[in-house]
């Protein structure tokens, strides 16, 4: 058994995704190694993540300055007529980066496996529903998820959810899309190149 101290600092890096005990215990040693003043930096710089940066209101994306309103959200210049879902922040700007999408976002915060209600309570879901229903300039909405089982099972059950939403009379019926062929089956947005990604967001269907 290590130390109290060690054990414990293990323990939450084990919570980290993607981090297991072993790569957790490799970080606890390399703090060790460092010296008071670099581990002071890190502790810094972890109280300066938790003070000024915060979750866009409308997308949740994490943004700082003022407002209650990312700089993508804020901006006049976008197309408000497009929403595209995605899962998590780092697609957010692998699709930034292809230059050819000037919509809006809404990041879920994950995925669902096979439908399990544990993984569903775990997502933005309602929040999605309720921005959809309360932007009705809204007229596209672009599921940009994983093409993975995963990814493929969140599109499916987020078309459920969206499609039937009870919205107000005269308002016209929201398009639903997924990305073009053209990505990896099994792979990740976050690991696209942009051309490719850039070709699946004009391809969508």
């Amino acid at each position: 058994m290590y130390p109290p101290s060690i054990q414990k600092l293990i323990d939450l890096f084990s919570k980290f995704p993607t981090v297991g005990p072993r790569t957790a215990s490799r970080f606890v040693f390399y703090l060790v190694e460092k010296s008071k003043e670099e581990v002071d930096k890190l502790v810094v710089a972890i109280l300066d993540l938790k003070k000024n940066v915060k979750l866009c209101k409308l997308c949740f994306n994490p943004f700082e300055g003022e407002g209650e309103l990312c700089e993508i959200c804020s901006n006049p210049a976008r197309d408000k007529s497009l929403l595209c879902i995605i899962e998590k922040e780092t697609d957010l700007l692998v699709i930034e980066k292809t230059k050819k999408y000037k919509g809006l976002y809404f990041i879920l915060g994950g995925t669902v496996s096979r439908l399990k209600k544990a993984d569903i309570e775990k997502l933005r879901t309602k929040e999605s529903e309720e921005r959809v229903k309360n932007h009705p300039e809204i007229k596209e909405i672009i599921i940009a998820v994983n093409p993975t089982t995963e990814g493929e099972a969140t599109a499916l059950y987020l078309e459920r959810l969206l499609k039937p939403l009870n919205l107000p009379a005269g308002r016209q019926v929201i398009k639903t899309t997924r990305l073009g062929r053209g990505l990896p089956v099994g792979g990740e947005l976050e690991y696209a190149d942009e051309e490719t990604l850039g070709s699946a967001l004009e391809g969508r269907k």
